[in-house]
C-alpha cells in the first residue's frame, strides 16, 4: 500500500467507540463506532441506539434514522473529505467535511434542505461537543439539535 496521507492520520483520534447523547428530551444514549476499512483508505462510522422510547418527541419516533453508516474518504488535492451517508430510512446523502485543530465540520447544500455539523474535540480526545443546523435556503440557519460524544 502507498504511504498514508497525513490528512487521514488526523482522523485517528475518532477511531473507537463513543457514546452519543442528543440533547433532545426523552431520547436515550446511543453509540457510534469509527474504524478504518480498506487498509486505512476510508474511515467507516456506524451509529445505532436502542429503539426510540415513547417519551421521545413524535418527530424523532417517526423519523429515526438509526442505524446509520458513513464512509469518509479524502480528496488529497485540497485535504478535504467527502462523507457518504446512508440510514435505515433509505436516505442517502453526500457531505463535505474538514477535520483539524480540534474542529470537525460537515455540510451539504441541497435544494430546500441545507445542513451543517460542527463539533469541537476536547484536547484530551475524550469528548466532542457538537451541533446540527438546518436551513431551507442556505442563508438563514436554525439549530436542529446538539449532541455530545463521550469515550
Amino acid at each position: 500500500m502507498a504511504k498514508r496521507h497525513p490528512a487521514l492520520a488526523r482522523l485517528d483520534v475518532l477511531v473507537g467507540r463513543w457514546s452519543v447523547q442528543p440533547e433532545v428530551e426523552g431520547l436515550g444514549v446511543g453509540w457510534t463506532e469509527f474504524d478504518w476499512v480498506e487498509d486505512g483508505r476510508f474511515l467507516r462510522q456506524f451509529s445505532d441506539a436502542e429503539p426510540v422510547p415513547e417519551t421521545a418527541p413524535r418527530a424523532w419516533r417517526e423519523n429515526n434514522p438509526l442505524p446509520t453508516t458513513q464512509l469518509i474518504g479524502l480528496d488529497d488535492a485540497g485535504e478535504e473529505f467527502t462523507v457518504l451517508y446512508a440510514d435505515a430510512r433509505g436516505v442517502h446523502r453526500v457531505y463535505r467535511m474538514t477535520f483539524g485543530d480540534g474542529q470537525w465540520r460537515m455540510w451539504r447544500a441541497a435544494p430546500g434542505f441545507h445542513q451543517r455539523f460542527t463539533g469541537t474535540l476536547r484536547e484530551d480526545g475524550t469528548a466532542i461537543d457538537a451541533r446540527w443546523e438546518r436551513s431551507g435556503d442556505g442563508v438563514d440557519w436554525a439549530l436542529d439539535f446538539r449532541l455530545a460524544y463521550r469515550r
